[in-house]
């Protein structure tokens, strides 16, 4: 067995019990901190595909920003158990049975997989920031530019709703 089927089995263990553990944590909190070691795991997939790019901006974009939102209103919306309504248990059994009918789905779309096709690890540069940024800057020039100002005349008009008369 050599290092990147190492490195493979010990992240994905990590990202399924992290999972699992995000699942049932009984603290939101907990919850969305078990969520960011999932993101985390999944950029060391990423570098184990050679996917530098994706990996750097799902820790840049998911684990920092969305997971620090997720912080934030979970921290804002002070959940107590005094405050939490009464459950119904009706909805749960719903929530079970369209539960237990994705896991039907799914498991039937894995069973039509075709298993010859086996993803190469470390393999080709489709996921390099170089073979990428020379892609963006070669063939797509006039889109990059024309977001860049869309980009800049957004955050114009959010400086302006945002301002205080």
């Amino acid at each position: 067995m050599n290092i990147t089927t190492l490195a493979f089995f010990l992240l994905s263990f990590i990202a399924v019990g992290s999972a699992i553990m995000m699942i049932t944590s009984k603290s939101p909190v907990h919850s969305v901190l078990w969520l960011i070691v999932v993101f985390f795991s999944i950029s060391g997939h990423y570098i184990l595909l050679n996917a530098q790019f994706l990996a750097v901006v799902n820790i840049i974009v998911y684990a920092g920003a969305i997971m620090v939102l997720f912080l934030f209103v979970v921290m804002l919306m002070n959940l107590n158990a005094e405050t939490e309504p009464i459950k119904n248990y009706r909805l749960q059994l719903i929530g079970v049975l369209a539960g237990g009918a994705l896991l039907l789905v799914l498991i039937s779309a894995i069973m039509r997989i075709d298993v010859e096709q086996v993803v190469q690890m470390k393999t080709g540069d489709a996921g390099l920031i170089k073979v990428l940024g020379m892609t963006l800057f070669k063939n797509y020039i006039l889109p990059f530019e024309i977001s860049s100002v869309l980009f800049l005349s957004a955050m114009i008009g959010a400086v302006i709703i945002g301002k205080k008369d």
